[in-house]
């Protein structure tokens, strides 16, 4: 049974044509085959073409996998991409209006975003997303004519330009998003790289001015302290949304970062904004740099210092107002007059029961390891005598005896217990209550939750540059990936992997009907499709090309 076309040539010259359901019948008498019309749909100008796409639809639903195939001899499948998550990193970009700050569809603005989105889905090298992922694993064909060459050119040019894209952004991005930018939270962190010299003298950047070296050893967080590294600075809003992102030499204290940020966040003007950050940047220059200009800040005091806030704050006697089951907080102000300071001490119960439990079990641990050493006959250490000392875990709870023999500090765990479960923050604004200042320093986890999504979802390092503009403008792209990955969290309630998962779904096809070539986007989930609306994303589009066919090339003998 088949679709059959008659035509009819009319008295005026023109040519009408019919569709008609037939199928073939052996003819006995005439010995052939021959047509037997079941059903005349009419002439094809006047025929209702969707009742026919329904039709075929409703037959192709009966038959599955390679019977479907079959029942379309003239279709081969050519190629296919994942496309979803490469669309939606698109829609948001052009929301952001990222694409107008850069030029918009120029060469850089295309190899930036190209770049941006490698990041977000399929993070490696700059020539692994080149050579490989922009070619055969995603469907960007404005990316599969860039030429290397011109992924390093744009990351150039972002840094040249850096200042007004971050701020463009940035106030774009607040606007659309609604965000809150009273408090802005920073916090650093290192990047290690697997070579064994530090640079060394200066090289010349993209806007022709010198620039130091970055890869320096320093105070590693991350213990890596056998190899040079650099410190990354990052601001965030309470949302998780960054703001804008430094690049350090790595041998670069934390607390001399911070008037490089107030200066370079000044030019902004972002009206009332407070400044949280952790005890590391906390000094008294940092606290005078905050409060220029009416500047506000809050700051995490260490409580091991034995300053003020060992000696006084801690020791002061008064009652904990109670905030929630797991917060209670004690303001406490030291000194009079304009010197004065303010500062809230925070317990956190919970917290402190886990502590003491921890305790326990290390000291349980560490009696055995005593019981199991052998009473030393002279007055030398043993290698297991100056591995519990040397020990981060062991050492801080042990003392030695004028014989030479190791005991619990008894008076030390005494002291530690003292520090369970408690923090110090302070800050220079009255307006805020003990409870504001004690819950928006408890937000500065939200750094630490970008630190994750930059190195293990973005994967930030390793990194394969040498360059130090070359290094600060791949820390750029990691953070606009973040941007992009963190609006699309917001948006959807969920995390950008399980966003991911669904959006991996819609793929472009490649197939040859005809003398036709043909790329469409695969049909949309009810699922996914619910996610695009959450996203603020419109379905993406049916065709893309739509073109001649290569011609066939001939089967080798």
């Amino acid at each position: 049974m088949y679709l059959r076309e008659t035509k009819r040539k009319n008295g005026d010259g023109s040519v009408a044509r019919y569709y008609q359901l037939a199928e073939n019948e052996w003819d006995r008498e005439k010995g052939c085959a021959v047509a037997k019309v079941v059903y005349n749909f009419g002439r094809a100008d006047q025929l209702d073409r969707e009742k026919l796409k329904r039709l075929a639809k409703s037959i192709l639903r009966l038959f599955d996998g390679e019977e479907a195939l079959a029942a379309e001899p003239d279709v081969r499948v050519v190629d296919a991409w994942p496309y979803g998550g490469v669309y939606v990193l698109e829609q948001l970009w052009r929301e952001l209006e990222i694409d107008e700050v850069l030029g918009k569809k120029g060469r850089h603005e295309r190899a930036l975003f190209s770049m941006v989105a490698n990041r977000a889905l399929q993070p490696y090298s700059k020539l692994y997303c080149h050579d490989q992922w922009l070619k055969e694993e995603v469907f960007l064909p404005e990316g599969q004519e860039l030429a290397l060459h011109q992924l390093y050119r744009a990351m150039d040019f972002l840094l040249v330009h850096q200042a007004k894209v971050e701020e463009a952004v940035f106030f774009k991005m607040a606007d659309l998003m609604n965000a809150d930018v009273d408090l802005l939270f920073y916090d650093t962190t290192n990047l290690h790289f697997e070579i064994d010299e530090e640079d060394r003298g200066k090289s010349k950047g993209p806007d022709r001015e010198l620039r130091g070296p970055l890869r320096k050893r320093g105070r590693a967080k991350n213990g890596r302290h056998d190899a040079p590294l650099v410190c990354v600075g990052l601001a965030v809003t309470r949302e998780g949304l960054p703001v804008r992102s430094w690049v350090f030499p790595g041998n670069t204290a934390d607390l001399t970062t911070v008037a490089k940020v107030k200066a370079d966040l000044r030019g902004w003007k972002l009206g009332r904004c407070i400044f949280v950050g952790d005890a590391g940047m906390n000094s008294a220059e940092n606290r005078q740099q905050l409060s220029l200009g009416n500047g506000k800040y809050i700051l995490a005091s260490k409580i091991r210092a034995g300053d003020e806030v060992t000696t006084e704050v801690l020791t002061r006697a008064g009652r904990y107002q109670t905030v929630v089951e797991n917060l209670r907080v004690k303001e406490v102000w030291v000194g009079e007059g304009e010197r004065r300071q303010r500062y809230v001490l925070c317990h956190n119960p919970v917290e402190a029961a886990r502590q003491r439990r921890h305790r326990a079990e290390v000291l349980a641990l560490l009696e055995e390891e005593l019981r199991s050493l052998r009473e030393p006959k002279v007055k030398e250490h043993s290698k297991r005598v100056c591995a519990l000392l040397a020990s981060e875990r062991f050492g801080r709870y042990l003392r030695q005896t004028k014989g030479g023999l190791l005991r619990i500090d008894r008076g030390q765990v005494a002291r530690e217990a003292k520090y369970d479960g408690k923090w110090v923050v302070t800050s220079n604004d009255d307006t805020l209550t003990a409870e504001d200042l004690a819950l928006g320093y408890k937000q500065l986890l939200r750094v630490e939750e970008c630190w994750r999504s930059m190195k293990s979802g973005l994967r930030m390092r390793p990194v394969y540059h040498w360059m130090p503009h070359r290094i600060e403008a791949h820390v750029k792209l990691c953070v606009l990936g973040l941007l992009l990955e963190r609006i699309a969290e917001i948006r959807a309630g969920d995390s950008w992997r399980n966003i991911l998962a669904k959006l991996d779904t819609i793929k472009v096809v490649e197939y040859l009907r005809g003398e036709a070539r043909v790329r469409q986007t695969t049909e949309v989930r009810p699922e996914v499709a619910a996610l695009l609306k959450q996203l603020g994303v419109a379905n993406p589009p049916k065709l893309h090309t739509l073109e001649a066919a290569p011609p066939s090339q001939p089967v080798a003998a």
